[in-house]
């Protein structure tokens, strides 16, 4: 946070916005639209909850994994929050494939004349070790590539493989993390390896989940080790040094059990059974608090539902504040939206996500759906001056619109700028100080007119059919990433996405 400044947020968007040709209200249908964005967006000025609602759901309730049970006190947290907004609130529940919590992890390496204990984190769908731990040889594998494992040869079997991994710096680095491990993931399963070893990518020693590649199922013990104590053993083995390390890893697992999401609901006045989506995910990892994954977007999102409501605003459409669950391991919850909503998928206007912590949103990502981008842009246009803003027509993995653009729905992904997002992403740092809350109202301001003009405005497009959707798998990386984020077997089998 930035208090400092926070007395400055009401004269910037007044000179942004107010101020703005883009907030007279024009001529024609839409007139009565803008004049009501115009009235939200100064609600957004005054002293709204939404950072005392931050504060709450990081410092007091904490990281949220899935199955925890701080992720149970969320669900009620944020249900509480709606209905004490005045907003129609309810938990619809989903399935869980299976539970995964860090009860506690530890190693030691160990060499002729070195014995040293680095700190380490156990990566999600990571196996326990048996009681006392796992002892295997230590080996180099370089940074995972074809070439690192022909040089490796026999001595990968067994072994634990220690994987060098270049400083995070920015999310076009974190996308690579997870394309290129999933590569490494399956080479060195093919090499018979005991577990394998990811030095920490993330400066100052920070610690972080990352998700084994191969998911549910998975078979082997694999970790993060702090970065300096990974370079420590990757220089003595390349040295020559012989190393062993010793993984105890507690594992808390069990098999599908029942999740719930949380929907805010204002229901359309004029054609309540049509439905925008607007949805954040609930959920996080538990090393640090989940501020910017993703705590910022769902307080954004409780707060535009709130000052809608205040203020008397009458969507023509439904609008569906979805707070996620089961996100981080893999979008158990938005996924289990559609199963129970297939019925009126046909009546979904759209499904966004807003998942990229609390960067300035730059526009949104739009699927391949060439149509889409200019209704973003009609709805935006009352807070153009918080912009530029740019849509990018293509198709994203990773968070919940996916089941959505499976479904052919169409939908929106929040593109935002980093700041502080990559190096803190699943990190021990991801914690409130990290949140910019003045950019944080901006973004509010933006989702609330994104919601409003998408409620408002008569364009209605159709669904993609599931041939539709088999085509953005060969005409854009939809497919490589599907693939990277272990969600493409479900979709080729037909458990997941329209029929």
């Amino acid at each position: 946070m930035r208090p400092a400044r926070s007395h400055l947020l009401p004269a910037l968007l007044c000179v942004l916005l107010l101020g703005s040709p883009a907030l007279a209200a024009p001529p024609g249908p839409e007139a009565p639209a803008h004049s009501e964005v115009s009235r939200l967006i100064a609600a957004f000025m005054g002293d709204t909850p939404l950072v005392n609602d931050l504060q709450s759901l990081t410092d007091e309730i904490g990281g949220r994994a899935t199955g925890s049970q701080a992720n149970l006190r969320s669900v009620e947290w944020a249900l509480a929050r709606f209905r004490e907004a005045g907003v129609d609130a309810r938990k619809e529940l989903f399935q869980m494939p299976s539970l995964w919590l860090e009860r506690s992890a530890r190693a030691t390496v160990r060499g002729e004349g070195v014995s040293y204990t680095p700190r380490v984190a156990a990566m999600p769908f990571s196996t326990s070790t048996p009681k006392g731990g796992l002892r295997a040889p230590l080996v180099s594998g370089g940074k995972g590539s074809e070439k690192d494992f022909q040089a490796l040869g026999a001595k990968a079997r067994g072994a634990f493989l220690l994987v060098e991994t270049a400083e995070l710096k920015d999310i076009d680095g974190l996308f690579r993390e997870y394309t290129e491990g999933a590569a490494i993931e399956e080479r060195a399963f093919a090499a018979g390896v005991a577990g394998v070893v990811y030095m920490g990518s993330r400066p100052n020693n920070l610690l972080y989940r990352h998700n084994v590649a191969t998911g549910l199922r998975n078979t082997r013990p694999m970790f993060v080790m702090e970065r300096d104590g990974a370079l420590r053993a990757m220089r003595l083995l390349r040295g020559g040094k012989a190393l062993t390390i010793t993984a105890e890893l507690d594992i808390q697992s069990g098999p599908a059990y029942t999740s719930h999401n949380v929907i805010g609901e204002l229901r359309g006045t004029t054609r309540p059974e049509e439905i925008v989506v607007l949805g954040a995910h609930l959920d996080s990892w538990d090393l640090g608090t989940g501020a910017l994954d993703n705590g910022a977007n769902v307080v954004a999102l409780i707060d535009v539902a709130r000052q809608m409501k205040r203020l008397g605003l009458k969507p023509a459409r439904t609008l569906r504040f979805a707070l996620w669950n089961g996100e981080e391991q893999g979008m158990f919850g938005s996924w289990g939206y559609t199963l129970a909503h297939e019925a009126e998928l046909d009546k979904h206007v759209m499904a966004s996500s807003f998942d990229i912590g609390c960067g300035r949103i730059t526009g949104f990502f739009t699927g391949r759906r060439p149509e889409l981008p200019p209704l973003v842009d009609r709805a935006l246009e009352p807070v153009k001056g918080l912009g530029p803003f740019t849509q990018v027509d293509d198709p994203i993995v990773g968070t919940d619109n996916f089941d959505f653009m499976l479904h052919g729905v169409p939908n929106l992904v929040a593109n935002q700028e980093p700041a502080l997002y990559g190096p803190n992403y699943h990190a021990r740092s991801d914690e409130l100080d990290k949140c910019d809350v003045n950019q944080l109202r901006l973004n509010t301001a933006i989702m609330a007119a994104l919601a409003y003009g998408f409620a408002q405005m008569d364009a209605k497009l159709p669904r993609h059919s599931r041939a539709q959707v088999e085509e953005l798998t060969r005409t854009t990386d939809l497919l490589q990433q599907m693939k990277a984020f272990n969600v493409h077997e479900d979709w080729a089998a037909g458990k997941r996405g329209r029929k």
